[in-house]
C-alpha cells in the first residue's frame, strides 16, 4: 500500500515570493481540494505530513522543487498531476507525481543560475575577476545560523562556477554547483563573498533560480 507520494514542481513568477511556510500551506490546501486523504501526525495538535526537500529563499525561483506528502487509503499517483495542478496558484506548476524511492537526505548538490546586475555597468573584466575570486582555496564569509553569526569557508562547498556576459552591458550571468546540505550554500552566501577588497564586483541587484539537484555522485536526484 502506497502511503507516501512525491511532487516535482516549478516555482516561478509571483510564486517566487511565497515563503516556505506559506508554500507548505498552499500545497496542503491544494491537496485537500482534490479530495486526497492526507496522513496526519499523532498528538495534541495533529498536522498533515508534508515535507519540502530544500526550502528556497524568498525571491529565488526553481525548476526542480520536491515535496513529499503522506496519504491514507493506498492512493496511486496516476492522474494526480492534473488534479493537483488545477488547485494551485499561478507560478506553481506540477511536473510529476510519483512514488519516491530515495530520501531527501541523499541530496548533496544544487545547481543555480544567477544574473548579476550593475547599475553603472559591469566592472571591466568582471567575469574573469569573479572567476578568479571563486577559484580561491579559501573564501570565508560571515553566515547567520540558529546560534548567531559564524564564519564559513564556502570554497570547499563550491564544485563548479562559471561567469559570462549575457549581451547586456549592465549584467553578468552565472552558473554554480554548490553544496545543498550541511552546509547549504545560498545565493546570499555567494554575494557575501564579494565584500571588502572585492566590493567593486558586488552587484547592485541579483536574481537566482534553482536549476537542478543532485546526489553525492552528481546524478540527478528524483
Amino acid at each position: 500500500m502506497v502511503d507516501l507520494l512525491r511532487l516535482r514542481f516549478c516555482k516561478t513568477g509571483k510564486a517566487k515570493y511565497i515563503s516556505h511556510l506559506d508554500l507548505m500551506a498552499t500545497i496542503r490546501r491544494a491537496l485537500l481540494r482534490t479530495g486526497i486523504r492526507l496522513k496526519y501526525s499523532q498528538g495534541y495538535n495533529p498536522h498533515p505530513y508534508i515535507s519540502v526537500a530544500l526550502p528556497l529563499p524568498i525571491g529565488c525561483g526553481s525548476a526542480c522543487e520536491l515535496a513529499d506528502f503522506g496519504t491514507t487509503g493506498g492512493l496511486l499517483p496516476d492522474g494526480l498531476q492534473e488534479m493537483i495542478a488545477g488547485a494551485l496558484p499561478e507560478g506553481l506548476e506540477i511536473l510529476e507525481v510519483y512514488i519516491p524511492k530515495r530520501k531527501f537526505s541523499e541530496i548533496a548538490w544544487i545547481e543555480l543560475n544567477g544574473v548579476l546586475h550593475y547599475d553603472k555597468g559591469t566592472p571591466q573584466n568582471a567575469a574573469e575577476m569573479l572567476a578568479e575570486r571563486f577559484s580561491a582555496k579559501s573564501i570565508v564569509i560571515s553566515k547567520k545560523t540558529k546560534r548567531g553569526i559564524s564564519d564559513l569557508d564556502i570554497a570547499p562547498h563550491i564544485k563548479d562556477i562559471e561567469f559570462r556576459h549575457n549581451g547586456e552591458s549592465s549584467e553578468l550571468s552565472m552558473t554554480v554547483k554548490a553544496s545543498a546540505q550541511n552546509p547549504t550554500i545560498k545565493p546570499d552566501d555567494l554575494i557575501s563573498a564579494l565584500e571588502g577588497e572585492f566590493s567593486a564586483l558586488k552587484p547592485d541587484f541579483s536574481l537566482f533560480a534553482r536549476k537542478e539537484i543532485y546526489d553525492k555522485n552528481m546524478k540527478v536526484f528524483r
